[in-house]
């Protein structure tokens, strides 16, 4: 992206007020995500495919109890590892819940971790059986193959040419989403509107914002221009 279009991507950013969520809108009264919780996520128990918003529970090594996680996510399976930022509220329903600011997804450091993630239903053509196989055959090295030489899982017994196909497509799908969540966190971007812009454009996020970020303004609900600060703005590409 050039400086240029930085600059507008964060003026373009502003949200309409009342149109925030509700993270952004308790950050802003005072809430400070300076918590920190790494665990696997044990199982989702809600997420709205239209806005990626997530209720989940996460499994953290320190904890004796499951915790309840809320947020907005793309995508999310069980067996993901999940380095979260965010803080903790009360719910008048349901209790203690960990409210997701952030999220960066690790990779499972276990070969039972690894046999969870791979059989989450997270890779087409991967199940918890030939989850199993594949990690069986390759250990901790499973995802740099994977990753690398995807075309070796033909040496896993019962996956054909097939499904090595299948899995390849789908892990590149998988890798196209977390490309463009980093695209768009690396430029302040908040989850919430980062969700919303990776379900308006798929894999063609970072070219559209790129180009042209005012279109956000126009496709995505919730983001509008609002101002140009002076601050935001070299004053070469000033209006007026």
């Amino acid at each position: 992206m050039s400086r240029k279009g930085f600059f507008v991507l964060a003026a373009v950013m502003e949200r309409i007020e009342g149109t925030v969520s509700s993270s952004d809108a308790e950050v802003r009264r005072g809430y400070s995500p300076t918590e920190h919780l790494q665990g696997i996520v044990e199982r989702v128990t809600y997420h709205a495919e239209d806005s990626g918003y997530t209720v989940a529970r996460l499994k953290v090594l320190s904890a004796h109890d499951l915790i309840t996680i809320v947020g907005s996510f793309p995508d999310i399976h069980a067996g993901q590892t999940l380095r979260l930022t965010g803080y903790y509220r009360e719910h008048a329903k349901y209790g203690q819940q960990f409210q997701v600011v952030s999220a960066q997804e690790t990779k499972p450091a276990t070969l039972t971790g690894l046999e969870k993630y791979l059989g989450s239903g997270l890779i087409k053509g991967i199940g918890p059986v030939i989850a199993k196989r594949i990690v069986k055959h390759f250990g901790l090295d499973t995802l740099e193959i994977i990753e690398q030489s995807c075309s070796r899982l033909i040496e896993v017994p019962g996956i054909g040419e097939r499904r090595v196909a299948m899995i390849e497509r789908a892990w590149a799908a998988q890798k196209a989403i977390k490309e463009v969540m980093l695209f768009l966190r690396g430029h302040d971007v908040s989850t919430t509107y980062a969700v919303k812009i990776y379900k308006a454009y798929g894999d063609q996020a970072i070219e559209i914002v790129s180009k042209n970020p005012y279109q956000l303004a126009t496709d995505i609900y919730g983001i509008g221009v609002r101002r140009f600060g002076a601050h935001e703005i070299p004053p070469k590409w000033r209006r007026g």
